[in-house]
């Protein structure tokens, strides 16, 4: 994304914040690309056919962003760093349910995409990350974020900077601290 256009996402956020709807069809093409690339990073270890559930993910997030009563948002990373935080909850939702359905939970019916979306060897991966970063976030709410922006929202050193409003080098630091602290957790050591 050139900067002429990350100003252009950043004035028809402000646009849209502000009610006028018509920004949103100019912004939704600026940034559908990221937004892929976003839930593309959440799907990568899902089989390489499952290009509709990476689809499916977006619209879900899509619709989680048009549907919130207060979308003020900050700016472009602001944005995308909401838009992360939508996709790894909608993930985790649908790897709980997965994981419910695989124990002998209640049958209900659901969508195809919704089926396949996360597959049941992923969701116990994905429920424990979730826990895991749940739990960083009771000892470190900040590092907890760092992780959710760049891992999840595939955001860099220098857009999660601006969004948690720290400097990049607070960030490299608490993403080196986090990795280390979820490896240590995730692996029960």
């Amino acid at each position: 994304m050139t900067h002429f256009d990350r100003q252009d996402v950043t004035r028809l956020l402000e646009e849209w914040s502000d009610g006028d709807d018509g920004a949103l069809e100019k912004l939704i093409p600026l940034v559908y690309e990221e937004l892929h690339r976003m839930a593309k990073r959440y799907m990568n270890s899902q089989p390489s056919e499952h290009t509709l559930q990476t689809t499916a993910l977006i619209h879900e997030a899509y619709l989680k962003l048009a549907d919130q009563p207060e979308r003020r948002f900050a700016n472009r990373a602001h944005f995308f760093a909401v838009a992360a935080h939508a996709m790894r909850h909608i993930l985790v939702d649908h790897a709980r349910s997965r994981a419910a359905d695989k124990r002998g939970g209640a049958t209900r019916p659901i969508s195809l995409d919704d089926a396949a979306l996360v597959s049941v060897e992923r969701a116990s991966e994905i429920i424990a990350l979730d826990d895991a970063l749940e739990r960083l976030a009771a000892v470190d709410e900040r590092k907890s974020r760092v992780v959710e922006l760049r891992y999840f929202g595939g955001l860099s050193v220098e857009e999660t900077a601006e969004t948690l409003k720290v400097s990049p080098e607070t960030v490299a630091r608490d993403w080196r601290f986090a990795k280390t602290w979820l490896l240590r957790e995730l692996s029960g050591g």
